[in-house]
């Protein structure tokens, strides 16, 4: 009956005479029962909004196919025109190193997913058995998150690998012509990412509805049910997320560790030196730390914030009828409508930069990424409330946990307003970063000063730097949460982290184009290209750092909203459980019992365990990177003299397998710890758990990778040439000054790639575990009932 009904509204939905006719007829054959009717409307609602999610889903898909083309249409070889005066002869050799080098890194990363993928599987499908114990439901959403994070992971690192020699080879020519390949490669994952993971997600959804909610008006229960089994998809996300975040960012600072430590301050060779035997490996790391871990890490944002509204909706949101309080799923539409929107408004966004936006000069650089952010964020602003009007109820309530009305008279105004409060403050928190972080302003200039009295005063500027950086954006998530709290309950902090990831597509664009910048000055360093052609993509490169500091400000307070409004749905479960006539957890979590108290201030202290974890594994790679460039170069003297290649291939296979081994101890205890509390302490304890790690997390994740940031920033102000110190001397690579940002910038790379977008996914999948398995928490309680 379902399948007839959608396929009768996709029919009648062509013009508006059939509209009015069919309606007619609906209402002559139910009209001795209006409940079907109304069932009927409903059912239109829910079919009109996945048409046009899958419409802009495949506008998206489109638009990333169209550049990844015209990524693939750059045909490289020496016979290029004008090319022989550009690279000053030899121009053969160069091309064919170039193309040699990108393949070396592609193959290295393709070996590196595989590896990571096959172990990675074996966790998963251990982890999916054993949630078929809460649901089989719950279980196949799981597969189909995780399933969804790997490809996207998988297609972003495809198209950086393509794009980033290509990107070197366009510098030949114009700064222009480079730009664009680097951007069109960050809008291939962009808007391939969200595209997918919206499809998907919708398609669950479909395929749920029609198997377990019911075709009658009271069936919210089942509603209720269904988006629990969805909200797996999150689940899976981001626990492949954790480990292929984790994984990659390991491996990525373990080979730039050894390569800065061993070439840039032991050995005074330039950055990406051919010489250097860990260039490969730091680059091969790139794109699978920041580029496919980032993919799997953003991914799992957008599947759980959207879980998270879904989850917070069916449980609270209720529309007053003669007959009740009911919800229909057609009324519950508007965060999939919110991000499907966003992909079509950033699909012009994105064409702006690409067609009228001309980067002809390097101070263009950096403004025309930050507009690309501030225009989206002011387009999307009248769409989104357009949508809320459309898709929500014109009145609707919220109910607590024992069914009262908690918040009434609501319109969809108030919808909107919380998303428009997350959309803001992410611009706010995306501009303050890149302020705090980069060289063009004086926070990181003083961080660069600081080097002329030696590593030690950099170190302590950029940990200050740090740490002052947590101010605004804290303030700015703690006012989003105050006023959605107080309109929609935990329903309006899920639409605030909705609304600052509604332009996501634009985010992980600019995100991407990073990795792709610095991977295409390596490769033109390793070229010998020239100087000229350096000079572009270290420009690139070093805005591509800010961009990627902004994009890892983004996550960071997304992953703070969401793991809000998961742990909203998650004391909601556990309220409504039920034991005969009883609500035994119906209290919820209050400060002054014992156990909350204690398992907080447990829970603030797992960031730190993990970054603990984390930190040290990238030490542990690094001194057998160190160990093993030192060996190369004293055993073969000719690397050093440029007559004899250096072993890539050796540091490559170092750096996959630490990665690899030292990725599972901080992943286990981001798994085991919320399981392990609420199974042995009841889901009262974990109540406790997660806002204490959430406290912590954050603060911690802004700080380490702002000051990250701010340390490599300033070594790049340094070799642009800008420094100059007391005496008006102008200080550039290879002086003593240089070498002391090297260190900072060395101290600074496990923090800003590693240890703190990681715990953005710390704190997300800590919340959204504990929600999945809340009932079988409420059940246990093994040591301690409460």
């Amino acid at each position: 009956m379902k399948i007839y009904k959608i396929i009768l509204y996709i029919r009648i939905d062509r013009t508006q005479k059939q509209f009015i006719s069919i309606v007619k007829i609906e209402r002559e054959f139910y009209e001795r029962n209006n409940k079907d009717l109304i069932l009927i409307q409903n059912q239109m609602e829910f079919v009109t909004a996945l048409v046009f999610i899958f419409i802009l889903c495949a506008c998206g898909i489109v638009w990333a196919i169209f550049n990844w083309m015209a990524v693939h249409k750059v045909e490289i070889h020496h016979k290029h025109e004008g090319l022989t005066e550009l690279l000053q002869g030899a121009e053969q050799e160069k091309i064919e190193t170039l193309l040699e080098i990108g393949e070396h890194i592609q193959d290295g990363a393709q070996a590196f997913l595989r590896e990571e993928y096959t172990d990675c599987s074996v966790f998963l499908a251990i982890m999916a058995v054993l949630l078929i114990f809460v649901s089989p439901w719950s279980s196949l959403a799981f597969i189909l998150g995780a399933g969804t994070s790997m490809l996207c992971g998988y297609l972003g690192m495809a198209i950086a690998t393509a794009a980033n020699f290509r990107t070197a080879f366009s510098a030949i020519t114009s700064l222009a012509n480079a730009f664009q390949m680097a951007y069109r490669g960050g809008c291939v994952m962009g808007f391939l990412l969200v595209s997918i993971s919206l499809s998907i997600l919708s398609l669950i959804i479909i395929i749920y509805n029609a198997i377990i909610v019911k075709s009658d008006e009271n069936n919210y229960e089942d509603l209720v049910m269904m988006f629990d089994y969805v909200a797996a998809y999150g689940l899976g996300g981001s626990t492949f997320a954790l480990f292929g975040r984790v994984g990659g960012g390991i491996y990525t600072k373990a080979a730039d560790v050894g390569a800065d430590l061993v070439g840039k301050v032991e050995k005074n060779l330039p950055e990406d030196s051919p010489k250097n035997p860990a260039t490969i490996a730091d680059n091969v790391g790139d794109n699978v730390g920041d580029i496919a871990g980032m993919g799997a890490d953003l991914f799992g944002s957008f599947a759980e914030s959207t879980c998270a509204a879904l989850v917070v909706s069916s449980t609270q949101l209720r529309v007053q009828t003669e007959n009740g309080n009911t919800i229909e799923i057609g009324q519950l539409m508007y965060p999939l409508m919110v991000s499907a929107f966003g992909i079509g408004i950033c699909i012009l966004v994105s064409a702006y930069a690409v067609y009228i936006s001309k980067v002809n000069h390097i101070n263009k650089i950096e403004s025309t990424l930050k507009f690309q952010l501030l225009l989206s964020t002011i387009a999307l602003s009248p769409i989104i409330i357009g949508i809320a009007y459309w898709s929500l109820p014109s009145d609707f309530v919220m109910i607590a946990a024992d069914g009262s009305i908690q918040l009434s008279d609501l319109k969809p105004y108030h919808a909107f307003l919380c998303s428009l409060l997350g959309l803001w403050s992410g611009l706010l928190i995306g501009y303050f970063t890149e302020y705090m972080t980069s060289h063009s302003y004086t926070p990181v200039r003083e961080v660069a000063q600081s080097c002329g009295t030696g590593a030690a005063t950099n170190i302590i500027y950029g940990l200050a730097l740090g740490y002052l950086s947590t101010i605004v954006p804290i303030i700015a998530i703690a006012i989003t949460a105050l006023l959605s709290m107080k309109m929609l309950s935990f329903y309006g902090v899920a639409l605030a982290a909705l609304g600052m990831l509604s332009n996501l597509t634009i985010g992980l664009a600019i995100d991407a184009y990073g990795p792709i910048s610095d991977n295409a000055g390596g490769i033109a360093e390793m070229s010998e290209l020239g100087e000229n052609v350096r000079e572009s993509t270290d420009a690139l490169d070093a805005a591509g750092n800010t961009t990627a500091a902004i994009g890892k400000g983004f996550a960071i307070g997304s992953a703070a909203l969401v793991s809000l409004s998961l742990y909203g749905g998650y004391l909601t479960r556990i309220q409504t459980y039920k034991v005969g006539e009883e609500f035994p957890f119906a209290q919820g979590a209050k400060i002054d019992d014992p156990v909350i108290f204690a398992m907080l201030l447990i829970g603030a202290m797992l960031p730190y365990a993990f970054s603990a974890f984390t930190m040290k594994s990238v030490g542990k790679a690094a001194l057998q990177m160190v160990e093993e460039v030192r060996r190369q170069l004293h055993e073969h003297p000719g690397i050093y003299a440029g007559t004899e290649e250096p072993d890539f291939r050796a540091c490559i296979a170092i750096s996959t397998k630490a990665s690899l081994k030292e990725m599972i101890p901080p992943g286990l205890l981001v798994i085991v710890t919320p399981t392990a509390v609420g199974l042995f302490f009841g889901p009262q304890a974990v109540a406790g758990l997660l806002p204490g790690a959430l406290v912590s997390g954050v603060q911690m994740a802004i700080s380490a990778s702002n000051t990250g940031g701010a340390w490599d920033n300033a070594k790049k102000y340094i070799e642009a040439g800008f420094y100059r110190n007391d005496a008006g001397e102008v200080k550039k690579k290879g002086s003593d000054e240089h070498k002391a940002a090297v260190i900072g910038d060395t101290v600074g790379d496990p923090l800003k790639d590693t240890s703190g977008p990681s715990l953005n996914i710390l704190i997300k999948l800590m919340a959204i575990l504990s929600l999945v398995l809340a009932g079988a928490f409420c059940r246990t309680g093994w040591l301690y009932k409460g």
